[in-house]
């Protein structure tokens, strides 16, 4: 049995990482000719996941063909903006016995799909395939380290998504399943639109009260419109929903939450994403939710402020005040 990852960001690099140490038989994807380069000869990723060493069971590779054929399974962890185009790369390489893992957390901001979807959409020679999503509270960087880790795989076929269990699973690492794939997709979307309201809360020195206050309402409004997709309630109050959302809130190492730091520090969105190497992807998913729960009149009050401060150069204490003093109700 062969695995391939296709993307060689933190997230790409350290399931490679992780699927070497457990033995299987690996190659990894990498876009870019100069970090290939650096894999090739040094096993390292010193750019998006530096101090750690590709065990010998990982190939690095830059064909994407190359790299996907004749595996078992799939790996695709890379941005949401680019995952119709590799999808389409990957077609002529998957067949009705692949299972394609998604790691990617977003929508497609063109057509507001998972990413699931946008994958079946690119593979029209197959009825069925086997997607597997798997999200849960997983920063690259602790994976790597062999830090404990627990995830959910969720797939409509119930063994495809044992299958990635057992593969991944071990003493650092355990992953639980579920059907709940709209769930799953849209918890890991929307919590870094949360996140990002969470590092502004932090940047203006709200305090703890406050994140506690945005994480707990934040995940009232992903359910609510999660619920009306499709989702199952219990799905948001598991690993892919509050276990994510809570790391991704607080976590040193969450992008979102340190970009929305930095906006709350009064710091440009244009310079905060020039000086970052790695996306945020809650920037192009607040966009996506906005036109997501307009479309279908879902009240999603903290996302609809991170989409102004965002995207219509909104002050972030002010839209911290208006939060606070919204309509009084009950919760």
């Amino acid at each position: 049995m062969t695995a391939a990852v296709i993307g060689g960001g933190s997230w790409g690099s350290a399931m490679a990482i992780h699927l070497g140490r457990r033995h299987i038989p690996v190659r990894l994807w990498i876009r870019e000719p100069d970090i290939l380069e650096q894999a090739r000869r040094r096993r390292v990723n010193p750019v998006f996941l530096p101090g750690f060493t590709f065990p010998e069971e990982v190939v690095p590779c830059g064909d994407i063909r190359e790299a996907a054929a004749g595996a078992s399974i799939v790996f695709i962890a890379v941005p949401s903006h680019f995952c119709r185009s590799i999808y389409r790369r990957l077609s002529p390489c998957v067949n009705r016995k692949s299972i394609i893992v998604s790691l990617t957390k977003g929508l497609e901001e063109r057509t507001l799909k998972r990413m699931s979807q946008v994958l079946a959409d690119s593979l029209p020679s197959l009825e069925r395939p086997r997607i597997v999503v798997l999200s849960g509270p997983s920063f690259a960087r602790e994976v790597a380290q062999g830090l404990p880790t627990a995830v959910v795989a969720a797939s409509r076929r119930a063994a495809d998504a044992v299958r990635i269990q057992t593969l991944l699973s071990g003493l650092t690492f355990r992953v639980y399943t579920s059907r709940d794939v709209i769930g799953v997709e849209l918890a890991g979307a929307m919590k870094n639109i949360i996140a990002i309201a969470a590092g502004i809360s932090d940047g203006l020195g709200s305090g703890h009260n406050c994140k506690a206050t945005i994480i707990t309402r934040g995940l009232a409004e992903i359910t609510r419109l999660g619920l009306h997709l499709g989702a199952r309630r219990e799905t948001f109050f598991g690993l892919a929903g509050i276990g994510d959302l809570t790391v991704t809130c607080t976590g040193e190492l969450s992008r979102n939450r340190h970009l929305g730091f930095e906006l709350g520090r009064g710091k440009p969105l244009d310079s905060i994403l020039a000086r970052s190497t790695m996306v945020a992807e809650g920037v192009g998913t607040t966009r996506s939710i906005h036109r997501l729960s307009r479309k279908h009149g879902i009240e999603m009050p903290i996302c609809e402020q991170v989409y102004r401060v965002l995207y219509r150069e909104k002050d972030p204490r002010q839209a911290m005040i208006d939060l606070m003093s919204r309509k009084l109700k009950g919760e």
